[in-house]
């Protein structure tokens, strides 16, 4: 199981892995056209700050995940290869029983699409997921457990 793990001792709260995250997740990958010409994706690493403590939060990818069982459609499942929870936005009915019951607040409402939710899926077409590739202190980090 691969996981993405924040070390908030690390952290300066650029919201660098915020900007590549949604660059990744956008049609073009170009960050220009993802933030001004094109409809943005929503973000699945969000970084919170509280005084001088900021740390990047994001799905966790639960063993037991509260959202695959708590979805209506089946549209959170676990990835058997990967052992990540993946969300299919074709099941997606729009419930958000996912978002109030995830421990980490870790899935976002996707406002655009209205019926579709935000989460990690850790760029499956990447080796390294953009967030942890472009944090310049390695505050993210990935590990196999």
């Amino acid at each position: 199981m691969i996981r993405i793990v924040p070390r908030e001792e690390y952290c300066i709260g650029c919201r660098l892995c915020e900007i590549h995250c949604i660059v990744q997740h956008s049609k073009s990958k170009n960050i220009i056209k993802a933030f001004k010409r094109e409809r943005r994706p929503v973000k699945r690493v969000e970084v919170e700050e509280h005084g001088h403590v900021s740390f990047a939060l994001q799905c966790r990818h639960c063993e037991e995940a509260p959202c695959i069982t708590a979805c209506l459609s089946g549209a959170m499942q676990r990835d058997r290869a990967s052992g990540a929870v993946v969300h299919d936005p074709e099941r997606c009915v729009g419930c958000w029983t996912c978002i109030l019951v995830c421990p980490y607040g870790a899935i976002r409402r996707d406002g655009e699409e209205r019926r579709v939710v935000g989460k990690c899926d850790l760029c499956p077409d990447l080796e390294v997921p953009a967030c942890v590739a472009n944090c310049p202190n390695e505050a993210l980090v990935l590990v196999e457990e």
